[in-house]
């Protein structure tokens, strides 16, 4: 006669010895296949913040930056400038910039950390073209309206040098402003949002 029991142990002992190596063989599959999702060095340095040297520009000059892929702008703005900013507000959709995308620090009339530096994303927020700075007063192209900033040339909407959106154009928003803070006084780091103090 035949024993027909069954040696319950080693059932056991190759149970676990299977599911131990299905689960180290599947840990082998999973490893390339999720590490393949993750953005590559050349795609994160593309969104990597960008520092930016503020100490030679001048009142009136305008530097591009590349940050994420965009043009970055940062213009120094003079006295003058900031005081004809005060008297658009009526030629402005938005002068509060209650619509625009900008960090919660800039979110003054002078749309910037510091009143005599601007930065903004120079893509126009009808259709993506880059605008051109236009810092002359009245040009015969413009007329006697313009008091300086951006004009954009695919579909003609202006912004002043706060980056703000004059009404009865394309654009419907004001120029993004991005995250940004001060490292020194001489430089910025755009991509790293400013930490607002407690009082």
């Amino acid at each position: 006669m035949i024993d027909e029991s069954v040696d319950k142990s080693k059932r056991q002992f190759l149970t676990t010895a299977l599911t131990v190596v299905g689960a180290v063989g599947t840990g082998y599959l999973a490893v390339p296949f999720l590490s393949q999702m993750q953005p590559s060095v050349k795609a994160m340095a593309a969104g990597a913040p960008v520092e930016v040297d503020i100490s030679k520009i001048e009142p009136g000059q305008l530097i591009r930056v590349a940050w994420r892929g965009k043009p970055v702008w940062v213009l120094q703005r003079s006295p003058e400038v900031l005081e004809t900013l005060k008297t658009l507000d009526g030629q402005l959709r938005d002068p509060e910039s209650d619509e625009s995308e900008q960090p919660v620090l800039s979110k003054n009339p002078a749309r910037s950390l510091k009143p005599e530096i601007f930065v903004a994303v120079g893509l126009c927020t009808h259709l993506g073209c880059s605008p051109t700075f236009r810092p002359e007063v009245a040009p015969h192209d413009l007329g006697a309206d313009w008091k300086g900033g951006f004009f954009c040339p695919c579909h003609g909407s202006w912004f002043d040098l706060a980056g703000r959106v004059y009404k009865g154009v394309p654009a419907p928003t004001n120029l993004e402003v991005p995250p940004y803070r001060y490292i020194t006084d001489t430089q910025i780091i755009i991509g790293e949002a400013a930490e607002e103090k407690n009082a």
